[in-house]
This record gives C-alpha cells, sequence and structure tokens, in this order.
C-alpha cells in the first residue's frame, strides 16, 4: 500500500504540509493515519486500506504456513530485461 501513496503523499500532503523539521515527523504520522484508516481509496472499491486488510485477515496465511509450504525449486528468477528473462527460461527448460 505504500507504493501506491508515494504519489498521493506527495499531491496531498506535502503539497499542504508544514515542513519545519521539528513538527515533520507528528505531521507524517498523522497522514499516514489517515491514509491508511480514514481515506476511501477508488482502487479498493472505495473502502480505507486497513478496511480492506480486515476483509482479507481470515484468507491470508500465516509467515509459519507459508515456509512450511514454500518449495525453492519451484522459483523462478525473472530479469527486468526480455531477453535475458527468455535466455533464463530457455536453459531452464533444457535443464529439467
Amino acid at each position: 500500500m505504500r507504493e501506491r501513496s508515494q504519489r498521493t503523499d506527495k499531491e496531498e500532503f506535502y503539497a499542504t504540509a508544514n515542513l519545519k523539521f521539528e513538527e515533520l515527523q507528528v505531521t507524517i504520522h498523522e497522514w499516514q493515519h489517515y491514509y491508511n484508516w480514514q481515506r476511501t481509496h477508488g482502487s479498493l472499491k472505495g473502502k480505507t486500506p486497513m478496511e480492506k486488510v480486515c476483509a482479507l485477515i481470515d484468507e491470508t496465511p500465516l509467515s509459519e504456513e507459508i515456509y512450511k509450504n514454500y518449495d525453492r525449486s519451484k522459483e523462478r528468477i525473472q530479469e527486468a530485461n526480455y531477453q535475458t528473462d527468455l535466455a533464463l527460461r530457455r536453459l531452464k527448460a533444457e535443464t529439467e
């Protein structure tokens, strides 16, 4: 959720906040609380991030369950470069 907030932070927080260092820390915490607990988000169909988290909490596995079911051999490293990624996939397919 934090990645998406960067643009909103820039447009809604920094554009209006008093950026004096002494007050900034408190102001940022207030903003983050507002952003996550009170401000509705279009990408979340009008819910706040915390409403979305609470709605998904029962479906979200705990880390112990994830680690128990994790199979490293099924992981694939994906490069941002398409040609490199394609070559890696071909190599992996040849070795399997």
